[in-house]
């Protein structure tokens, strides 16, 4: 297979990665960041619902087709602005993936609740690629700035067939998320040519095909897709 057929196997799949979070309540955000002492914040706060968030009511609501990643931090639960944590919760469906990102402000701790993760990290250059199988209970970190990328656990014992749920933490309110692919194509295209060292390589045949940020995760690999029966979207075939 021709590199340039590699990226387009990869880039034919559709919904995509982690979603970019809305302030949701500026006011109050901008309230907080001008608060001086902790007695000024819980005067801000002065309710409970100021210190309760719902991940069950946050959208997506049908979070496992084919996934998504539900943030607490600084924009959609205000309370937390300025505390340098985020809490995530990580929704794969069959055959779901986080495609390869990274957080440029944030340590992050994943760790599996149910269902069967494979998580792949590379951290730099000149360093082996680490993986870990995240199972119940099973945790891993990914440090600032790695580049890193979660699936549905492949073998034959474990197809990937099935819904898996992590939960993730990170040390910063405002984490920021790069997607590997989208960064790259926004780089000139005679530079990318050159990186693929394909100087024939159709950069722009190929950037409609990489998801644009949204809520979740992508579809994963033709081979997961084809052994748990699923269509090129990520939807069940109909028995016939």
């Amino acid at each position: 297979m021709t590199l340039r057929h590699l990226f387009q196997t990869l880039l034919i799949h559709t919904p995509l990665i982690i979603a970019i979070d809305k302030t949701a309540n500026p006011d109050l955000s901008a309230r907080l960041k001008l608060t001086t002492t902790t007695y000024d914040r819980l005067h801000v706060l002065d309710n409970d619902e100021a210190w309760t968030y719902d991940f069950t009511g946050a959208q997506p609501i049908d979070a496992f087709k084919p996934g998504s990643v539900k943030n607490a931090n600084a924009a959609t639960f205000p309370a937390l602005t300025g505390l340098d944590m985020t809490l995530a919760q990580l929704n794969l469906g069959p055959c779901a993936m986080l495609p390869p990102h990274l957080h440029p402000r944030a340590t992050n701790l994943v760790m599996g609740i149910t269902g069967n993760t494979t998580s792949y990290m590379w951290n730099e250059n000149g360093v082996r690629r680490v993986t870990v199988n995240l199972t119940p209970g099973v945790m891993t970190v990914f440090p600032k700035g790695t580049f890193f990328s979660c699936r549905l656990a492949l073998s034959n014992a474990c197809m990937g067939c099935d819904n898996a749920f992590l939960v993730s933490a990170l040390n910063s309110d405002d984490t920021g998320t790069l997607n590997v692919l989208n960064g790259l194509w926004e780089m000139p295209p005679d530079m990318i040519r050159a990186a693929f060292g394909d100087a024939d390589l159709n950069i722009d045949e190929m950037r409609p095909h990489i998801p644009g940020v949204s809520y979740g995760a992508a579809v994963g690999s033709a081979e997961c897709l084809a052994k748990c029966n699923m269509n090129p979207d990520g939807t069940k075939k109909e028995k016939k």
